[in-house]
């Protein structure tokens, strides 16, 4: 299920180059402070996607809201058993 968040997560990532540097910017917009920067475009993304996975390892743990994507609801996870 994390997995499977996480791609669908990745899928609405947009990129753009920045002119002043010529590194790229990546932002996931529907999740608040997932972004990266790096010097080429893999790397921006294989950075943006570990942004990620700490930015859910965080709210999982601090059962902090995470938003519904590609209909994953990884909050309720954190529900008791």
């Amino acid at each position: 299920m994390l997995a499977s968040y996480i791609d669908q997560a990745m899928e609405l990532a947009v990129y753009e180059i920045i002119e002043d540097d010529q590194t790229y910017w990546g932002e996931i917009p529907s999740l608040q402070g997932v972004w990266a920067n790096h010097q080429t475009l893999e790397e921006c993304r294989q950075e943006l996607r570990e942004a990620l996975s700490d930015w859910l390892a965080l709210r999982l743990h601090l059962r902090l809201t995470i938003p519904v994507i590609g209909g994953i609801n990884l909050n309720e996870l954190t529900k008791p058993v």
